[in-house]
């Protein structure tokens, strides 16, 4: 039997402040879920290179960053499986569930006092976990709505403030914590936030009637077994590549590996969807006009994602991070970020609705995006110079992150719902999971380049703003052409 349609209720159901009230639930789900996901990782960095005397492991801090920017890499790399296991097995409704399970378990490895094996086991689980949830909760959204409901922009804009509210507050508790305790202890409250997400969610599946509830495109009984013994082959090659490149280059290799596998699988992702039958004609032009728009978002993504790593760095070593005499805790300053989309969302939700047709198109928000992003690393070039003479004033990186979230509520929210819509019907959860493979290339790039920053950072924090200024002005030169791909969807 399949599932009801999302387009009836998506139209008729304003529940929750004129949105489908399955909107609610997905809300706080993902408000549960991006409070343990922040919280965490605005300690990682730090837990990491701090010294072992003062709590941490004492880890290099060139391969400190490298380690923060390839779990990044890998969690957005796993929702290939998520997608592909929502779309022929479970459906993105148990995809999404069976995640956050896993994630709550990475959470809880790391809050246990067993130094670099907690962080390896718990980054596994994590990313295993948010790989199943992250695209398909997002799938699930806008099964909410018809691909023509004007509010579908301003639906997942709402969507994405949850995002930022667990991202705002979790920062807070996590570092208060992990100053005053320690660092297990930030760990712990990060679990307590998934597990309190799992719940939520349970409760109030109900109301998402039918959006995502089976596979669009199940496995048929008869390939099963083949397509699980593939799985299986897959699985093994991998963690023999990852043993082998551990033996040839310790943790660097791994690093190296899977930052390779970044650029690898979307590449073959398009390849795939683009060969494939099961892509309508009318549909392939869609996926040639997605391509541009994915590399703009890994650049987008290589500079914005390295908040947690260079960004974090450059806070710890070289910002003055006292208010009134009080030192307050640097991982406050990833707070910074999301109290800023809390309170610019509702007015770009409000500006895209207002505007409707006359709004910018799809490319030109991405183009304008980049440009953003690129004047946020070029800020941080002169910031970096004044840092020459002693610690700087947290100014800058108000100011650097406010130019960014501008950039971001032009390019993510967007992204999640031009995403949905671009989406060829046999690949809808999976168009999801490349949409995330953009930050999985960007990171993975980054992971690479973050070495060079101790090195140079004010060349660092140039080089990359000016080239990704460069790509948003290329990107609104090409954005008639690609808009004339995409056929009509906006």
């Amino acid at each position: 039997m399949s599932a009801p349609s999302a387009s009836i209720p998506g139209k008729q159901d304003t529940g929750f402040f004129g949105h489908p009230r399955g909107l609610s639930t997905l809300f706080f789900t993902e408000l549960w879920e991006r409070f343990s996901f922040y919280g965490m990782k605005a300690i990682l960095g730090l837990y990491l290179w701090t010294a072992v005397s003062e709590g941490g492991l004492g880890v290099d801090k060139a391969l400190a960053l490298s380690v923060v920017a390839i779990y990044g890499t890998a969690v957005y790399m796993s929702g290939v499986a998520g997608g592909w296991l929502a779309d022929r097995v479970w459906g993105g409704q148990r995809a999404t569930f069976y995640g956050g399970v896993l994630i709550m378990c990475g959470h809880i490895a790391l809050a246990l006092p067993i130094g670099i094996t907690g962080v390896y086991l718990g980054l596994i689980f994590i990313v295993f976990g948010t790989g199943l949830l992250k695209p398909n909760i997002s799938t699930v959204v806008g099964g909410l709505y018809d691909k023509t409901d004007t509010r579908r922009d301003a639906g997942f804009t709402v969507f994405y403030m949850a995002i930022n509210i667990g991202g705002f507050v979790s920062p807070l508790i996590t570092g208060a914590l992990a100053d005053g305790i320690g660092f297990h202890a930030g760990f712990a409250v990060a679990a307590v936030g998934m597990a309190l997400g799992l719940v939520q969610y349970r409760l109030g599946r109900k109301h998402l009637r039918g959006s995502a509830a089976v596979a669009p495109n199940p496995l048929p009984a008869a390939e099963k077994g083949r397509v699980y013994g593939l799985i299986t082959a897959i699985s093994v090659a991998i963690a023999a590549f990852g043993v082998v490149a551990y033996v040839v280059g310790d943790v660097e290799g791994v690093i190296l590996m899977i930052s390779i596998m970044s650029i690898v699988l979307p590449i073959a992702y398009f390849t795939v969807m683009l060969r494939s039958k099961k892509t309508l004609p009318e549909e392939k032009p869609r996926v040639v006009a997605y391509i541009p728009l994915f590399v703009a978002a890994a650049m987008f993504w290589l500079i914005f994602e390295q908040s947690a790593s260079v960004i974090a760095e450059f806070a710890d070593s070289n910002v003055d991070n006292h208010v009134f005499g009080w030192e307050f805790p640097v991982a406050w300053f990833q707070s910074i970020n999301p109290i800023m989309i809390i309170l610019l969302a509702p007015l770009f939700a409000l500006l895209w609705v207002k505007l409707k047709d006359r709004a910018p198109s799809t490319p030109r928000k991405f183009a304008g995006a980049l440009v953003l992003v690129g004047l946020s690393f070029v800020l941080m070039y002169f910031a970096s110079n004044s840092a020459a003479d002693g610690k700087v004033t947290p100014l800058w990186l108000v100011l650097m992150f406010l130019i960014m979230t501008a950039g971001e509520l032009m390019l993510s929210p967007v992204g999640l719902s031009v995403t949905t819509k671009l989406a060829p019907r046999a690949f809808a959860s999976q168009t999801m999971s490349l949409w995330f493979l953009a930050t999985s290339a960007g990171t993975g790039v980054a992971a690479q380049l973050v070495k060079f920053y101790t090195t140079s950072p004010s060349a660092y924090f140039l080089t990359l703003g000016g080239a990704a200024v460069v790509l948003g002005i290329a990107l609104a030169l090409s954005a008639p052409v690609i808009k004339k791909l995409m056929s009509g969807v906006e």
